[in-house]
């Protein structure tokens, strides 16, 4: 069993705070990589990244998404959306692939993310497409801010033995 892979898991949490460091152009790279390694259905891939570390533009979220107000804070955001023109069956499921594995990356890099949703609430959907200029053939999922952690959240589990079932329901 690989632990460090358990425990990475399990320390990956929603964080919110963040020093004024920037994340280096090779931790960005690596995140991506990360994200691109997921699962896909039939390998299609329908995934993009729209990579943001303007002050402006970063603020320009914040403003235009309810729960982003941390985007004011942090140094990077990466915007993930699917093009449905690829993949329209399977599009949310791989780009929450490609997300999950960029937020587990995230933790293994000493980072810290929070995820924020975006699809399928429309008013969303049309701030950040306007915001980031993203095509109308492209759906933006979700927003990932990111930065070196000014907070600190302890490893944990949410195991819950009554969400179990064995065999059947």
């Amino acid at each position: 069993m690989n632990n460090n892979l358990i425990q990475t898991i399990f320390a990956r949490r929603s964080i919110r705070k963040y020093t004024d460091k920037a994340v280096g152009e090779d931790e960005i790279r690596t995140l991506l990589e990360a994200a691109m390694a997921a699962p896909s259905a039939s390998n299609r891939k329908p995934w993009h990244f729209v990579v943001v570390t303007r002050r402006e533009t970063l603020d320009a979220l914040a403003e235009r998404h309810p729960y982003a107000k941390m985007l004011f804070q942090a140094p990077l955001c990466i915007a993930v959306c699917g093009d449905p023109g690829i993949s329209e069956h399977s599009w949310v499921q791989d780009c929450s692939a490609a997300t999950e594995n960029l937020l587990l990356a995230v933790t293994a890099l000493g980072l810290g993310a929070v995820w924020l949703g975006v699809y399928p609430q429309q008013e969303r959907v049309a701030a950040v497409r306007e915001v980031l200029g993203i095509p109308g053939s492209m759906i933006p999922l979700n927003l990932l801010a990111i930065g070196h952690p000014a907070e600190e959240k302890a490893a944990r589990t949410q195991y819950d033995e009554t969400r179990v079932r064995w065999e059947c329901w």
